[in-house]
């Protein structure tokens, strides 16, 4: 770093500028603000404010933030060791858990895109998460997320270190301009060598464990929250309406609400299906439907809507265009569904509850779910909420139905208005999904990952049990040739499914 604040020439900040702006990885504008935050940084650096300060300028545009408070703190948590073993006990066996989840769909991603590239590509801009720039990604709440995220992470690996009697020199976070790039607890380096390998895997697994722990924490807390809210007019209403079916043809918009059935009311899914079940092709039915327009995002005026029902079997049959193997196939299917001739059929795609994308979250507290079924509802539902960001351009729940919702009076948040909760609801989301994302991508075997240098370990104290009498330079330079084949083929697996994304 002296070399190049010497010689005034920033060749390897300018070479990973051009970079990042001629692949596309980074807009323009956010080209400029990291030029303008790199010179302010080296100005810093070259009048002695970052000598000062006790910060460090590291890879050209990156400032390393360092403090020392927070130890006293850290003292004080870390005072229960028993506690904090056993947690990172726990953690070294939820870790290695984890990542062999991590391996599998790593290497089933590479298999699948190796067998069938992706037709669609991916901006190069989300190669990286990077709030405000990645473009399903928004700016405050990730952002957020992203400082307590990295502050619970690294605040984890200290806590361990003091719990077996590691010193640790101080915490820091790492800067790029305004935008948390990342975070370190900062043990003594011989503390560390010298300690049991088992302590030392708990440390490295004490931060993975922490954010993947603190996942379904606010995973519950998300379901509260989500169970307040109720659809300000009570109905059911589709994505999508199917061309030349019956909603179709009376004129159903999508996101239109339908209250009523025939003069029956319908709140919710439930009911709905329940009416239509009574019904039958061909009957000309009166919905009661509330217009949505697009345009200003507004619901209008219910009003009586006739509609002629189709027939569900016929609908599915008419997709094989005649074809003899397609129809068999359907009639088999159609069949096991237990579909028959002469079902009503509406002619729409996915119909739903107003509360349909709270609902999925409150579950946690719906009683008509089993223990086994929330629990395994609860496991999965990070991984699928990982997608939910870039299926709604950054929202955390559709944009229409978001505006179906309102908080009911009697819950307990009411006094911070439909606005202040689904806020609360957008923060909450975005410490999920951000918990999740670092927790589960730590755990990747990579150095320097933690999951990396948990392999290692584990390497080593596997090696040791079968290799009792070589020389430990032996088994420890094994270890750490078997380590390395591992980052390197863990890298080909990850990279290059993104590439085939981005190019």
């Amino acid at each position: 770093m002296g070399g190049e604040a010497g010689s005034k020439i920033p060749v390897y900040p300018i070479l990973i500028l051009s970079i990042l702006l001629v692949y596309g990885i980074l807009p323009l504008w956010a080209i400029i603000a990291l030029s303008g935050w790199y010179l302010f940084v080296l100005y810093l650096e070259d009048y002695g404010y970052l000598d000062r300060w006790n910060f460090e300028r590291v890879l050209g545009i990156v400032l390393m933030i360092r403090t020392s408070r927070g130890r006293g703190f850290l003292e004080y948590i870390s005072k229960n060791r028993r506690f904090w073993r056993l947690f990172g006990e726990f953690s070294i066996w939820l870790c290695f858990l984890v990542m062999f989840a991590v391996v599998f769909l790593m290497v089933f991603a590479f298999v699948s895109s190796m067998n069938s590239p992706p037709q669609g590509s991916l901006p190069a801009t989300d190669i990286l998460f990077i709030p405000g720039v990645t473009s399903f990604v928004p700016f405050w709440w990730p952002a957020l997320a992203l400082v307590f995220t990295l502050l619970i992470h690294e605040y984890s690996h200290g806590i361990q270190a003091r719990a077996h009697g590691m010193e640790v020199k101080s915490f820091g976070l790492l800067v790029a301009g305004p935008i948390p790039v990342g975070a370190f607890a900062e043990p003594e380096h011989m503390d560390m060598m010298m300690a049991p390998r088992r302590e030392r895997l708990r440390l490295f697994a004490a931060g993975p464990a922490i954010n993947l722990v603190a996942t379904f924490i606010f995973l519950i807390i998300l379901g509260f929250v989500s169970s307040g809210f109720i659809a300000s007019n009570p109905g059911i209403h589709a994505i999508a309406i199917i061309d030349e079916g019956g909603a179709d043809e009376a004129g159903i918009m999508p996101y239109d609400i339908i209250t009523h059935v025939d003069g029956v009311e319908v709140p919710d899914y439930g009911s709905f299906s329940e009416q239509m079940d009574s019904l039958e092709a061909g009957e000309i039915i009166i919905f009661t439907v509330i217009p949505y327009s697009a345009d200003d995002g507004e619901w209008g005026i219910s009003s009586d809507v006739p509609v002629t029902l189709g027939d569900k079997r016929q609908y599915y049959l008419d997709q094989c265009d005649g074809e003899v193997e397609c129809l068999s196939e359907t009639n088999e299917l159609l069949d096991s569904y237990g579909i028959e001739e002469g079902e009503a059929f509406l002619g729409v795609s996915y119909p739903r509850s107003g509360t349909f994308q709270t609902e999925q979250f409150s579950i946690i507290f719906d009683e008509r779910y089993s223990s086994l079924e929330k629990i395994a509802i609860v496991t999965i539902t990070p991984l699928s909420m990982l997608g939910t960001p870039m299926s709604y351009d950054g929202q955390t729940m559709n944009i229409h139905e978001r505006m179906m919702l309102e908080v009911d009076d009697d819950f307990v948040l009411s006094s911070l208005g439909t606005e202040g909760v689904l806020a609360l609801f957008d923060f909450i989301f975005w410490l999920i999904w951000v918990n999740f994302l670092l927790g589960f991508l730590n755990l990747l075997p990579i150095i320097p990952f933690d999951g990396g240098h948990m392999v290692k370990d584990g390497t080593h104290s596997i090696l040791s049990m079968f290799m009792k009498d070589s020389n430990p330079l032996r088994v420890e330079r094994l270890a750490g040739s078997i380590s390395g084949i591992t980052t390197i083929v863990m890298l080909v697996v990850v990279v290059i499914p993104i590439l085939m994304l981005v190019v």
